[in-house]
């Protein structure tokens, strides 16, 4: 059960950060936070990673939908699972969850963190990002 109170916890700090992001800045410049280091800059993703694939639309909702429920069900049947497993499971479908939300109710994903070196991103791709990580280093760490 905690693992899906990881993810609920996940998408409630994603989607306030979105809003937050959404209030606070506009698409049209960022705010320095650490100038040329790490900005706040609100962009509308419509697509997935580095805004790839933008037309997609609901075909990517339908595939991510499916993606989800398959964790869900993997959380579910696994539940024994220990944290190196379910960590990572749970980090990934909030994240998902996160972005998901966004590409339904907005039409496209809100990202605001800008390091600069790197296209801008938000909470739900960090979680996203930090699961798959966890879940390679298990692997590679039980071999």
């Amino acid at each position: 059960m905690l693992p899906y109170a990881i993810s609920f916890f996940i998408v409630f700090l994603d989607q306030v950060t979105k809003i937050a992001a959404r209030r606070l800045l506009s698409v049209d410049g960022g705010i320095p936070v650490i100038p040329r280091v790490f900005h706040l800059t609100l962009v509308e993703n419509p697509g997935v990673a580095f805004g790839l694939f933008p037309g997609l639309g609901w075909l990517l909702i339908l595939l991510i939908s499916g993606c989800l429920v398959a964790l869900i069900i993997v959380l579910y049947r696994m539940r024994n699972l220990g944290w190196t497993q379910s960590l990572p499971i749970a980090f990934i479908l909030g994240g998902a969850a996160g972005n998901l939300i966004d590409r339904v109710r907005l039409g496209h994903v809100v990202d605001f963190l800008d390091f600069r070196v790197w296209p801008v991103f938000n909470l739900a791709d960090t979680f996203i990002t930090l699961g798959v990580f966890i879940f390679f280093v298990s692997a590679f760490r039980k071999r």
